[in-house]
């Protein structure tokens, strides 16, 4: 059943959750699917609707800092000094689990992930349920994440119960994730939050790490990708890959944040925002579109190294399971 916003019950979304149900809801970054996260059997239905690996973990949303220590031990300053700053907003925090949390919303490990998402109707469901609903994005696993209700229907149809239509997400990529379950904070996953704003905060520069940390969500190799062959390519060597591109290999689309300034046959050009928060916001949209277009490939330019396009690249990255392609 999908309510848009001006049918949206709350109460029958809570009622669906505690009896065991999937709702897809939105929030700022993209719309999750989400499940009581004491229930077990609720969840293997996430997991089930999904496709998703039993061991990859659950990120736990909570209506508020407060319910940290429900989730939660040895909740340190600096993970009261981030919720302060940032929740409600797009960052999850990594910390050590409490007793009573389920393997099955950790993949096994010691550690959760926690989040306040900054959404009047994600927010509006988190009060009336009352407790946490474990939410992974509301699509097939490794599929582009969906931004829109409309996403959510074609991703995953009648396996969710009911789906809270609230437009498109302002945000457009996944939370940023900080691990503070170890001595050191180290960020897992770029998102809208940056790294600078995070040292901002802490009065310090917080790492990227992928070493010996703890699985989190969206950190394979290959996620977030379109079904249709994707490629990334650097700016500078677009012109000649395109042009070397044979009949075999078209028709194609190019994702590029500049008008074209020549055309072949068979090639479709899309030009995407100059800036990194309107880019991020309109990715997955696009990507989505282009993907049902019939393209045998779909080309995406490089975007710039500046640190407020991190997580824009890491997505770029990851959508297309490899590093720059060059033309020699």
């Amino acid at each position: 059943m999908l309510a848009d916003m001006h049918t949206i019950d709350i109460e029958h979304a809570v009622t669906v959750l505690r009896q065991g149900g999937l709702v897809a809801f939105p929030t700022e970054t993209v719309y999750g699917l989400g499940a009581d996260a004491q229930n077990a059997t609720a969840l293997q239905k996430v997991f089930s609707a999904k496709g998703r690996p039993v061991d990859h973990p659950l990120i736990v949303h909570i209506a508020d800092r407060q319910q940290l220590l429900d989730w939660a031990v040895s909740v340190s300053p600096v993970a009261e000094q981030l919720a302060q700053a940032f929740w409600p907003g797009p960052l999850t925090l990594i910390l050590r689990r409490a007793p009573h949390v389920l393997d099955i919303v950790t993949g096994g490990q010691e550690t959760i992930g926690l989040r306040v998402p900054n959404h009047p109707i994600a927010q509006k469901l988190l009060h009336g349920f009352g407790g946490g609903i474990a939410a992974p994005s509301a699509n097939r696993f490794g599929h582009i994440s969906p931004t829109t209700a409309e996403a959510v229907v074609d991703e995953l149809g009648a396996a969710v119960d009911v789906i809270l239509d609230g437009g498109a997400c302002e945000v457009g990529l996944e939370s940023t994730i900080i691990d503070l379950s170890r001595d050191q904070p180290a960020i897992l996953r770029p998102g809208a939050i940056t790294a600078a704003d995070i040292a901002a905060v802490l009065d310090c520069v917080v790492p990227y790490s992928h070493q010996d940390a703890p699985r989190v969500s969206g950190m394979m190799l290959i996620h977030y990708a379109p079904r249709t062959r994707t490629q990334l390519v650097a700016v500078h060597f677009l012109p000649a890959f395109l042009q070397r591109l044979t009949f075999e290999d078209l028709p194609v689309v190019c994702l590029a944040r500049r008008h074209p300034v020549w055309q072949r046959d068979k090639l479709t050009w899309v030009v995407m925002p100059e800036r990194s928060q309107d880019y991020a916001h309109e990715l997955y949209r696009v990507l989505r579109d282009v993907d049902k277009g019939g393209f045998k490939r779909i080309i995406i330019e490089s975007v710039p190294e500046d640190a407020a396009w991190d997580a824009i690249r890491d997505r770029l990255q990851r959508a297309t399971g490899s590093v720059l392609h060059v033309v020699s």
